[in-house]
């Protein structure tokens, strides 16, 4: 699994570069994002912008990588695709996960 991360202030933006999270790839995404909460990282954004479909494994790997970030942390959703945020609405993760349009707007917003 790829990422591209950058610091914004006291935020770590972190960008998914695969169009799939998928059950050959969630083991991958959970350890790259749990390494990120492990270097202190206390808010992230997970850029979602170039994922075109994420599987039920997919989601397992987001909510295992919740679970790794303290409970004073914050992992947040951008730019979520239709399908992306379909599924998302549709398992109730957006309930779970503060979700924003564009990384940008989260930077704002969190900021």
């Amino acid at each position: 699994m790829k990422f591209e991360d950058r610091i914004e202030g006291k935020i770590l933006v972190v960008k998914a570069l695969e169009s799939r999270i998928v059950a050959d790839i969630a083991p991958q995404f959970k350890e790259g994002m749990v390494n990120y909460a492990a270097q202190g990282n206390h808010t992230i954004i997970l850029d979602l912008s170039e994922v075109r479909f994420i599987d039920s494994t997919g989601l397992g790997a987001l909510i295992g990588s919740l679970k790794a970030m303290g409970n004073n942390d914050e992992l947040v959703l951008a730019g979520a695709k239709d399908s992306v945020s379909n599924m998302l609405k549709l398992t109730r993760m957006d309930k779970v996960f503060r979700m924003f349009p564009t990384a940008e707007e989260a930077v704002a917003i969190l900021s």
